[in-house]
């Protein structure tokens, strides 16, 4: 236990692998392979740095003294040159090459959008395991039907492979949008106080093409293949819109998939996974609570909630630079990562651990069912008994009428079918009237549309990506 406040997406909800990109280590240890990749490439470009100074300062990058960083930023009031400065006291034979031309957003910028491009790595691999678990179960349930509902109100049945494809969709169209945004994310590369290079042209002595050289060194040396074109001395901070975007896309469509569970799970239909001495309710002893499809909603509305925060900080900045912007971005933006990891890791659990009672779905089915029903008798009556149809029409209203209103009022079962068997109007038999009922003849193509739509949309990505897949996940709550 600790006297400090600690954010319970670290205790409590997101995973190792995300933590480490946002931590101490993976930030500064990045600000000093950024203070190499600068003495590298302009070494390479004529500028007198040594092989040794830059062997110096490689092997230097993770020896990072904390409490002489925390010390020197209490004495200068700067986070950037309280690590410049700790990072020359350990390489006392580069020191006064470090940080050459640079600003702070050289390192704090391009490190901001290296440690979102591997956040949003970490992110594809819990969307696609997601996915991969997800349509594993739509194959499973293609063929097994269920109440379908508009307005939460009983309507014409689907399977539940059917359904899940819908959840399935949804995260489609976000990996589509993550694949775009990963593709298009630049390094800010090293453009000065202003964005125009001045500093760099000036160590170069005028040369333009060496300017724009080093840019590409560095970037390259990063693992990026572009910079972005022109700047203040920040990126446009629409780029962390835009990223904060892509996670809170996959929350709203997790928070859907989420709610769909809890309905489900009020139906008696689904369980979420529920281990052996797992406590439900610390007063009512018999309750499931689906306590992670609610985890998961309450975070995606954090994450949702979060995600505004680039947009006023993008709309609300000055010129070239403004530091309105920083504090914010220390907090939306691991956070808003942080958050969505511990939902597709709940996501990915509770897909692969869901329990589904068909006999469930197929009871309420029935029940509706006589209701549904009665367009296809009239029809068939009309077409292979020669009934009236407005005779018909009316029977069946009456029958309805009075059959809804025993359920309601008297909590009797569903006696459409028996009323309509006995009305000689009808002139049905039991065995004309179960194959009318045959529920198969009410789910339309949902078997073939599960079919073809992971056939077509969701086979292809999943092989195009297959080193994403397999993942272990740990719910620690």
């Amino acid at each position: 236990m600790s006297s400090a406040y600690v954010s319970p997406l670290s205790k409590r909800y997101a995973s190792k692998e995300m933590q480490e990109i946002f931590s101490d280590d993976s930030k500064f240890t990045t600000w000093r392979r950024l203070w190499v990749a600068l003495a590298e490439a302009e070494q390479q470009l004529g500028i007198n740095i040594t092989d040794e100074q830059i062997e110096e300062l490689r092997a230097n990058i993770n020896n990072i003294d904390y409490e002489m960083a925390r010390q020197k930023e209490l004495e200068v009031r700067h986070d950037v040159m309280a690590h410049v400065l700790t990072y020359g006291e350990a390489c006392p034979k580069a020191k006064g090459i470090i940080h050459l031309g640079a600003t702070s957003c050289y390192v704090g910028d391009n490190t901001d959008i290296i440690l979102m491009k591997k956040a949003l790595l970490r992110v594809k691999k819990l969307l696609l395991n997601a996915i991969a678990a997800l349509s594993d179960f739509a194959l499973k349930y293609k063929d097994q039907p269920t109440l379908a509902f508009t307005h939460f109100q009983p309507a014409q049945p689907t399977t539940i492979g059917k359904r899940a494809t819908l959840w399935l969709h949804d995260l489609l169209l976000d990996f589509e949008q993550l694949e775009f945004t990963l593709k298009n994310l630049k390094l800010l590369g090293c453009k000065g106080t202003t964005g125009t290079g001045a500093s760099f042209l000036e160590l170069f002595d005028g040369d333009h093409e060496k300017v724009k050289k080093l840019e590409m060194i560095i970037a390259e040396k990063m693992g990026f293949d572009a910079v972005y074109p022109v700047s203040g001395q920040t990126y446009s901070r629409k780029v962390d819109y835009q990223v904060l975007s892509v996670l809170s896309s996959i929350a709203q469509s997790a928070c859907k998939f989420a709610g769909d569970i809890r309905l489900l799970s009020h139906l008696k239909e689904v369980d979420e996974p529920f281990e052996q001495h797992q406590i439900g309710s610390s007063a009512m002893a018999y309750k499931r609570n689906p306590m992670r499809s609610e985890r998961i909603a309450s975070l995606s509305r954090f994450v949702i909630a979060t995600a505004e925060n680039p947009a006023y900080t993008a709309a609300t900045q000055w010129f070239e630079r403004t530091l309105d912007d920083s504090a914010n971005k220390r907090l939306s933006v691991p956070e808003a990562f942080l958050a969505i990891d511990g939902i597709l890791s709940l996501y990915i659990n509770i897909v692969k651990g869901m329990r589904v009672y068909t006999k469930m779905a197929e009871k309420h089915l029935n029940e509706e069912l006589p209701f549904m029903a009665t367009e296809n008798i009239l029809m068939y009556c009309v077409k292979n008994k020669g009934r009236d149809r407005q005779e018909l029409h009316e029977a069946i209203r009456e029958h309805s009428v009075a059959a809804a209103y025993n359920i309601k009022e008297y909590g009797g079962d569903n006696d459409l079918l028996q009323r309509i068997l006995s009305d000689s109007r009808f002139g049905l038999t039991k065995e004309e009237l179960d194959n009318i009922l045959d529920v198969r003849r009410f789910t339309g193509r949902a078997k073939e549309q599960t079919e073809e739509f992971i056939e077509e949309y969701i086979k292809p990505i999943l092989e195009k990506n297959k080193e994403f897949l397999g993942i272990d996940i740990d719910i620690r709550v």
